[in-house]
């Protein structure tokens, strides 16, 4: 599949979508009643993989995952949708677990890396840069991956931004400032307008087709 027909839009019970990029081929799943969203990164040199949030139904992640090489699963947040077939996916890859250290207390397994803003992972050849956002939870994060060229730059956002909006702060004032504060800054500030947004629930969008939101984000205050 090339990257001309990769939509983003899939729904549980259906198929993955693949996106082949120089470098990385992408893919997206939806899984569960709360349509949470799987990515799967794979290097297709050294078939090195990583897997973002193993949500649910583990079955059907082990088929997305397929014979992937599945090195690293990073749970964006420590939310109980995000994270429910993470025991048996580890077990089944042997994995290394990576979360942010405020949210590492929340997941039913052992993170044996905690990351923090401005630190890196990689995928065989291909490093992703960890943002922090907090707001949503408070050790929620974004990764980042600035591709070769031709590439691009893509982001998996977790539950800090969708499509219209910033993700869910249960109307806390302060919560809400500190996400969109932080989206703001670490997201509209240092991305292009043209990077892919992949988020955990959902439809994709881009940085551009948001940015024009902001403002109206922070009037309305969710």
């Amino acid at each position: 599949m090339s990257t001309s027909t990769y939509t983003g839009d899939v729904e549980p019970g259906g198929p993955a979508d693949v996106r082949e990029l120089p470098g990385l081929v992408i893919s997206k799943v939806a899984v569960s009643e709360m349509a949470n969203n799987a990515y799967l990164l794979r290097d297709p040199v050294s078939g090195d993989a990583l897997l973002i949030d193993a949500a649910a139904e583990p079955g059907t992640l082990r088929a997305f995952i397929g014979d992937a090489d599945v090195r690293t699963v990073v749970t964006t947040h420590g939310h109980w949708d995000h994270h429910r077939a993470l025991p048996e996916i580890v077990e089944a890859t042997g994995a290394v677990t990576v979360a942010h250290a405020a949210d590492a207390d929340d997941l039913p397994v052992p993170v044996q890396r905690t990351v923090q803003h401005g630190d890196t992972l990689t995928v065989g050849a291909q490093t992703l840069e960890v943002v922090h956002l907090r707001g949503h939870t408070p050790g929620s994060i974004a990764l980042v991956w600035r591709g070769p060229e031709g590439a691009g730059v893509h982001v998996f956002t977790g539950d800090s931004l969708f499509p219209g909006g910033v993700g869910n702060t249960q109307r806390d004032p302060q919560r809400f400032a500190s996400l969109i504060d932080d989206v703001e800054e670490r997201l509209f500030g240092t991305l292009p307008d043209e990077t892919w947004v992949y988020p955990g629930h959902g439809k994709d969008t881009t940085i551009g087709a948001e940015r024009p939101h902001l403002a109206e984000w922070r009037e309305r205050g969710w």
